[in-house]
């Protein structure tokens, strides 16, 4: 599921669930979304105000990459994601579709998911991929 803060024609805000943003874009075509307090169909996704981290100018995504072997040598796997990416935790996805459609700033990102949650993240297109990581406190 995906959420879209969305905005009438006579700017009204309101929110809407969508299975995915493939069925966001077919609902819009056959204009079946309409404001709660006007029926206004014609509406817009506004950017959500909802844990949008502003980024600020001097904060810029890293320029190292996972693929940077050689800046790796003498590195364990886990020094490297945790001085290069950012620990999101659970909220992942959710930070993932923001770069994906622009709401964020691009950067480095570590966190958790559900199978459901990376099935979403397939689906719109957004590229992550995982590395298992040992629990530590067993």
């Amino acid at each position: 599921m995906i959420a879209y803060d969305l905005e009438c024609g006579s700017g009204h805000t309101f929110e809407g669930w969508f299975e995915d943003h493939k069925a966001f874009e077919e609902q819009m075509r056959k204009r079946l979304i309409a404001c709660p307090m006007c029926n206004d169909t014609s509406v817009m996704v506004v950017p959500s105000t909802f844990s949008i981290k502003s980024c600020s100018p001097e904060r810029q995504a890293p320029e190292t990459s996972i693929r940077d072997r050689d800046k790796l040598e003498g590195q364990s796997l886990s020094e490297f994601l945790e001085q290069h990416f950012e620990d999101v935790g659970t909220r992942f996805a959710a930070e993932a579709l923001k770069m994906h459609y622009g709401v964020s700033g691009k950067r480095n990102i570590k966190g958790t998911s559900s199978k459901s949650e990376e099935e979403m993240l397939e689906e719109e297109g957004v590229k992550f991929f995982k590395i298992p990581v040992p629990r530590l406190d067993s």
